[in-house]
């Protein structure tokens, strides 16, 4: 489970870095050993599932674990991790 606040801190901490690489997911990494983290671009996200938490840069998305594969859902309760997607400033 994943509440609001820490999608909050986890969203400012990315922000700090600036840019989204394997800097910043080491540092995210640290301060939440319990979750996983992943990054892509926003543009591999469904379409169809919004955002958890949206900032200018990048979107989080949370990660499902409940099933035997991991999967992407918009349910905080049974998310154990966080994809960043950076967003393209051209689009």
């Amino acid at each position: 489970m994943i509440v609001p606040e820490t999608l909050e801190q986890i969203a400012s901490a990315a922000a700090l870095h600036g840019e989204l690489n394997e800097q910043a997911m080491t540092s995210l990494k640290k301060a939440w050993p319990e979750l996983r983290f992943t990054f892509c671009n926003d543009d591999d996200m469904p379409a169809r599932l919004p955002p958890a938490v949206k900032r200018e840069k990048f979107n989080l998305y949370l990660v499902n674990g409940s099933e035997h594969c991991l999967s992407l859902t918009n349910d905080p309760l049974h998310a154990i991790g966080v994809v960043l997607a950076s967003v393209d400033e051209d689009a």
